[in-house]
């Protein structure tokens, strides 16, 4: 840890921003890992520019009402997640999250500084209580879904905009003849697959080379679920620790997410018990696709 670097807490209401998401972003991204790869980028920011270093880092939500592995993805970056029992009306993580505040305020002397990733007015109390203690309190929330009166509290100097940690948007494409599935000059006429995994020309993808890391996780997917007409996320990703075990978790799933914007493969949801799941579609017309078929 450098020299003179201040110690600091982040305290996640992980319910109130998992929501707010979800309502935001498109069906095919996961919501736990966009909240995970903010997380990344709100730690990288507090040491850069405010020479803050988190070292407790926390998350507070009714996790069994989420329908997505949130925790494991979340201990994978280093956050201890707090299940928080709610009800229909109430979210209940709101106040473990400030009676855990107060814990940390009194018994962890050289933290002083609190960061709380949510925009909620409930938290005012706590917050003026951390100020009157001569904490640095910093909101990080959405712009549209912050309470004014907490800004007033905080102060806008030390509210941070959580849209600069989120990707950015997708440009909007123009499908490539390749992408309906035509043929590209230079290669064979586009292979032909069963009808339930091969994209349609209604799919509106632009069809671009593969990376090099992204054709690794394409020989993964062909190594071992080359004869699956459709193939489940969870085993797939489970072959991508094993095989790629230097990458973290977020990164392992942003090269599905990179191989699913290049075209090659498409990522679909599908209805569940107890919860929804991924599969995955292969784009056999595809060139990398292809190419590493006729291999």
């Amino acid at each position: 840890m450098a020299e003179n670097r201040h110690l600091a807490a982040i305290l996640i209401d992980f319910e109130n921003i998992y929501y707010y998401l979800r309502q935001h972003l498109s069906e095919r991204q996961e919501v736990t890992d966009v909240v995970a790869n903010l997380i990344q980028k709100l730690r990288r920011l507090l040491v850069e520019k405010y020479n803050e270093d988190p070292i407790s880092l926390d998350a507070y939500a009714d996790f069994e009402r989420i329908g997505e592995s949130a925790q494991g993805a979340l201990y994978l970056i280093g956050v201890e997640t707090h299940n928080v029992l709610g009800t229909d009306h109430k979210n209940a993580a709101d106040m473990k999250l400030c009676i855990d505040a107060l814990t940390i305020l009194y018994t962890r002397q050289e933290i002083r500084s609190f960061i709380v990733v949510a925009g909620d007015r409930d938290y005012i109390p706590v917050i003026q209580h951390l100020r009157k203690h001569g904490r640095t309190v910093r909101v990080v929330g959405f712009p549209s879904s912050v309470s004014g009166d907490l800004l007033t509290n905080v102060g806008q100097e030390n509210f941070l905009d959580a849209t600069q940690f989120l990707p950015p948007p997708k440009p909007v494409v123009v499908p490539t003849v390749a992408s309906l599935g035509g043929s590209v000059p230079g290669l064979p006429a586009p292979i032909p697959a069963p009808a339930v995994v091969s994209l349609t020309p209604r799919d509106p993808l632009a069809v671009r080379v593969l990376a090099e890391d992204e054709n690794v996780a394409l020989g993964i997917l062909f190594r071992h679920f080359h004869n699956k007409p459709e193939v489940w996320m969870t085993p797939f990703l489970h072959k991508l620790r094993a095989e790629l075990p230097l990458l973290s978790e977020y990164e392992r799933k942003a090269l599905i997410q990179q191989m699913a914007e290049s075209g090659a493969i498409k990522v679909e949801k599908r209805k569940g018990e107890p919860y929804d799941y991924s599969v995955i579609l292969v784009n056999w017309n595809h060139p990398d696709v292809r190419a590493q078929h006729l291999t």
